[in-house]
């Protein structure tokens, strides 16, 4: 065999090597225009509505092959808003938010993993107000020309993190969960 040959086949061993690698995950970023954050708690078993109108989320996602990925939310608290200017005020304290102790809120995920057609399930940590606590986020993901939409909801207890403490931390008045739902547009990095 010619040097020529044997380089040839060295070549075409190498392509077929690097073809043969899994693609690596994709890196997402967030596009603030088109995503939302909101949550719903109850307040007398009627919804009331509130909005994080500053937040950031990154993914590190394939969606053929979900483990290894990760997801990353970071919340700034102080953004909250529920239309109403006592309440957003109110959620501001030390029984709600505490904005001035703890201004924001993180979930970093531990393991992402498929639930079934376009559904997927991020199992992490949720940090707010000084307390960390294991969360699943199940989401639907949805692939376009513009990118990739990340959307579902879940509900989170708010007295393990001391969300309404002191009088409203009983949930006869104030519900024990609240709803998050959250639409996250997002891009390829570049």
């Amino acid at each position: 065999m010619g040097n020529a040959v044997k380089k040839a086949l060295v070549l075409l061993g190498l392509c077929c090597a690097a073809l043969a690698q899994p693609a690596p995950a994709a890196d997402w970023k967030m596009d603030p225009a088109g995503s939302k954050l909101e949550f719903v708690a109850t307040f007398e078993k009627a919804p009331v509505p509130g909005v994080f109108r500053e937040f950031d989320a990154r993914l590190r996602f394939d969606p053929e092959k979900p483990a290894g990925g990760s997801l990353d939310v970071t919340i700034k608290v102080t953004s909250a808003d529920m239309n109403v200017a006592d309440v957003n005020k109110e959620i501001g304290g030390k029984d709600w938010f505490d904005y001035a102790g703890f201004p924001r809120a993180e979930f970093h995920s531990t393991d992402l993993r498929r639930a079934g057609g376009n559904r997927y399930l991020a199992r992490g940590t949720l940090s707010l107000k000084g307390k960390k606590e294991p969360l699943e986020v199940p989401f639907a993901w949805t692939v376009s020309a513009a990118g990739a939409v990340m959307e579902g909801e879940f509900a989170v207890k708010r007295g393990v993190f001391g969300i309404g403490a002191g009088e409203w931390a009983k949930s006869e008045v104030i519900g024990a969960d609240v709803k998050v739902i959250f639409k996250v547009m997002l891009r390829k990095a570049r």
